[in-house]
């Protein structure tokens, strides 16, 4: 017989903070992490630096590097730009994807962003690619390498990076966020000489990829549903998207981006739609920066996109301009990185909603956890009588679990696998668990037996809202109130 899980809600509410999750590390050893994904074989896959994708055991964190891309580069200091005070080279290894048929002998592709050299040891040029990866299931290796894009620009910042593969109405796409490559001209004035060959500059240009979000078949080809065909662009407008996101309960993406100051944003992603940077920062107002409400009201359609119109972001955090010269410690941004969406599974408070992982340790902000709810048609976020629409999580455990990158959840819900960089001891796996007993155990709840495969009985001292029975895979089997 079926065994089920049982779980009381009470009169009152509560939320569920982190002691309901018993934290832990796992002893795998990571360097400069970016993504994480459980895999539907069960282990999780991470891209590592320098070109490297590694499969890790979520039990006991053995490490298995799969794959290091034998033309990855790093970037060279004589393309640094001679204004520009940023000892850094736009290179990286970042987003990793699994195709969405994983599991199928003919599908069984794995996807990379990383950088590589597209000129030559003399006069070298650092750009990005994406390559598909042919995993064998049987041998545990990686068989073949295909470059499905290649030629995307770098710069010194804002790099975007990210890869999402998704299937949507039967079909399988591959998202991929690039950012706008450019140094804000209030971070670096006189950086670019003329200031109009900052890359930031070409974000809403239909014809460039930087500050953009990409759509591509699995193979790398474009779909001929794009919002202009032949063109991969999805979305433009973008300053530093480096979160996708798919509702799969409403077959929605979202992208998390940095702000430039203020107003880190989550979007909604609309075919072809304009997002507004870098004249609109978060929602089109002049009580943070002139001109953009004049912008949004006088908005010129591209003509080659059908309903063309500036989207303005479901959420923003920080929308107070810092004091000229004040630290980034001190302003209100949190540097959001990725997010991943939680839909009907074992935290009920949870279901319908987004988990924000963030990267900053300021003066008002902490490297957690950000949870937004969403609307029932995942267009807003929300708030009810129970529960806020947005929540901050672990934010406590911030000096062990360091600058959180990413996050992966195990398909019933229960388990989080978050990874950083720096911030802490290390760069590292953190888990917690949902330990609902840790809950429960405060509404003076006795049921017996639990789990239960027949009949159950329980005592509680507390009035009861709503019975809810879960099996052990973290589904929803019955509901009472």
């Amino acid at each position: 017989m079926n065994n089920y899980l049982f779980l009381i809600f009470p009169l009152f509410t509560t939320t569920i903070f982190s002691q309901s999750f018993l934290r832990s590390e796992l002893p795998t050893i990571l360097t400069t992490p970016w993504e994480i994904v459980y895999g539907p074989d069960g282990f999780l896959w991470i891209s590592e630096k320098d070109g490297k994708i590694s499969r890790v055991n979520r039990e006991n964190g053995e490490k298995q590097v799969i794959y290091t891309a034998p033309d990855y580069f790093p970037g060279d200091l004589s393309e640094k730009l001679t204004l520009c005070h940023q000892p850094i080279i736009g290179a990286g290894t970042m987003g990793l994807a699994l195709h969405p048929d994983f599991l199928h002998p003919d599908s069984s592709f794995v996807y990379l962003f990383y950088s590589y050299n597209a000129g030559n040891l003399s006069a070298p040029k650092t750009n990005f690619k994406i390559a598909q990866l042919t995993w064998d299931a049987n041998a545990q290796i990686i068989t073949n390498s295909n470059t499905i894009l290649q030629n995307i620009p770098s710069g010194y910042d804002h790099l975007g990076g990210r890869l999402l593969a998704v299937k949507q109405s039967n079909r399988n796409f591959l998202y991929v966020s690039i950012g706008d490559h450019g140094i804000s001209e209030d971070n670096s004035p006189g950086c670019y000489v003329p200031e109009s060959a900052n890359p930031n500059n070409f974000t809403q240009h239909v014809d460039s990829l930087n500050g953009k979000i990409l759509r591509l078949n699995m193979d790398g080809s474009i779909p001929y549903d794009n919002p202009i065909a032949g063109n991969p662009m999805y979305t433009r407008g973008h300053r530093n998207p480096q979160g996708l996101v798919f509702n799969t309960e409403k077959n929605i993406i979202y992208d998390i981006e940095h702000g430039d100051r203020t107003d880190d944003e989550l979007n909604l992603l609309e075919a072809g739609m304009n997002y507004g940077w870098k004249t609109i920062r978060g929602y089109p107002d002049d009580a943070t920066y002139p001109n953009e409400a004049l912008f949004f009201a006088n908005y010129s359609p591209n003509p080659l996109i059908a309903n063309d119109r500036l989207i303005s972001p479901i959420h923003s955090w920080c929308t107070l301009i810092p004091p000229a010269g004040s630290p980034n410690s001190d302003w209100c941004t949190i540097a959001p990185s990725d997010g991943i969406y939680y839909g009907e599974k074992a935290i009920h408070a949870w279901n319908n909603s987004i988990l924000v992982t963030t990267l900053k340790d300021g003066s008002t902000t902490d490297k957690s956890v950000h949870l937004l709810r969403l609307s029932s048609d995942g267009r807003s976020l929300r708030t009810s009588n129970e529960h806020p629409a947005h929540e901050i999580l672990f934010a406590e455990d911030q000096a062990l679990n360091g600058r959180l990158r990413d996050i992966a959840i195990s398909p019933d819900g229960r388990t989080l696998f978050l990874i950083n960089n720096g911030g802490t001891d290390r760069d590292k796996i953190t888990v917690y668990r949902y330990d609902p007993a840790a809950e429960l155990g405060e509404l003076d709840l006795l049921s017996f037996p639990n789990p239960v495969d027949d009949q159950l009985a329980f005592i509680s001292t507390s009035k009861i809202r709503e019975v809810r029975v879960f099996d052990l895979n973290g589904k929803v089997v019955m509901i009472e109130k």
